[in-house]
C-alpha cells in the first residue's frame, strides 16, 4: 500500500469567510479526527495534496499527516469539491489503526483480450468500475485486476469470481456482476421493406335529395285569375293537353286525338 507524508498547519480559523480566504491563498481547509482524538482543524497546501495523491493508490493512499510535530496515520474520508469548477473545497481525514479493518472503494481494471467474444461480434463490458472491500489500511490494494481473456459470449464474471489479495474481502454479494458480454447488432445489407399502410374505409356519400317541383308563382291582385290558370297549365306537357291558347284573357286547350 502506498504511503506518503503530508504536512498540515493547525490553528485554522473556522467559518465560511476564513475558508474562502484560505482557498484564495491556495490552501484547503480540512479536519482530522478518529480513534478517540479531538477533531483538529487544519489546512493543507493544495499543491502538496495533489502531489500526495498522484500515486497509483490515489484516494486510498495512507497519509502520514504531520501536524505540529505529531504524525497521524490517516486516510481521506471525504473530499468536497466545487459543484461547477470542481476544485477541492474541503477534506476530512480519519486517523486509522494499521491493524484495524476499514472499508474502502478500489478501482477495477480489465486485462487481456477476449478473442472468442470479438470473433462473435460481442463486446466485453465493465459493469462496476470500483468495488468496496474490507481490509487493513496497510494492505489496501491499488486496484483489482480482472482477466477477461477466457471469456466467451455466455460468460459473466461476478464478485465471487474475483481473485483478491490476501487479507482483502469484498463487501458485495458474490453474484453481483462485474464484467458481462454485450451482443452487438449488425445492420443487414438488404433494405427492409416497410409494410403497406392500411387503407382507411371511405365514408359513404350522402344521397342528394330528389329535385323539388317548381312552385307556381302566386298571382298578384292586379293579375286576372285566368293568368294564374294559364301559368299552371303551361307546366303540363303537350302530350296531355295538346295546344294551349289564351285569347282575350280566356285560356283554351285543344286535346290531341
Amino acid at each position: 500500500m502506498s504511503e506518503t507524508v503530508l504536512n498540515a498547519t493547525s490553528g485554522r480559523a473556522t467559518g465560511s469567510a476564513n475558508a474562502r480566504r484560505d482557498r484564495r491563498e491556495d490552501s484547503i481547509p480540512a479536519v482530522v479526527y478518529g480513534l478517540g482524538m479531538e477533531p483538529i482543524s487544519i489546512s493543507v497546501a493544495r499543491r502538496d495534496l495533489r502531489q500526495a495523491l498522484s500515486g497509483s493508490a490515489g484516494m486510498n493512499t495512507i497519509l502520514d499527516l504531520s501536524v505540529d510535530g505529531c504524525v497521524y496515520p490517516s486516510i481521506i474520508k471525504e473530499m468536497q469539491r466545487h459543484p461547477v469548477r470542481r476544485p477541492v473545497h474541503h477534506d476530512d481525514y480519519i486517523q486509522n489503526n494499521p491493524d484495524e479493518q476499514i472499508i474502502v472503494s478500489v478501482p477495477v481494471r480489465m486485462e487481456g483480450h477476449a478473442k472468442a467474444v470479438s470473433d462473435e461480434g460481442g463486446l466485453v463490458d465493465l459493469n462496476r468500475t470500483e468495488i468496496e472491500i474490507s481490509t487493513t489500511p496497510r494492505t489496501i490494494p491499488d486496484e483489482i485486476v480482472v482477466d477477461v481473456s477466457e471469456m466467451d459470449m455466455d460468460s459473466t464474471i461476478t464478485i465471487g469470481d474475483l481473485e483478491l489479495p490476501s487479507g482483502v474481502t469484498a463487501t458485495g454479494e458474490d453474484e453481483w456482476a462485474v464484467v458481462t458480454v454485450l451482443t452487438m447488432r449488425t445492420r443487414s445489407s438488404t433494405p427492409r421493406k416497410r409494410p403497406p399502410k392500411p387503407l382507411r374505409p371511405k365514408a359513404p356519400r350522402a344521397k342528394a335529395p330528389p329535385p323539388r317541383a317548381p312552385t307556381p308563382p302566386t298571382p298578384t291582385a292586379s293579375e286576372p285569375p285566368n293568368a294564374a290558370r294559364f301559368v299552371a297549365l303551361s307546366a303540363l306537357t303537350q302530350a296531355d293537353f295538346g295546344r294551349i291558347e289564351a285569347r282575350d284573357g280566356v285560356v283554351r286547350t285543344h286535346r290531341q286525338g
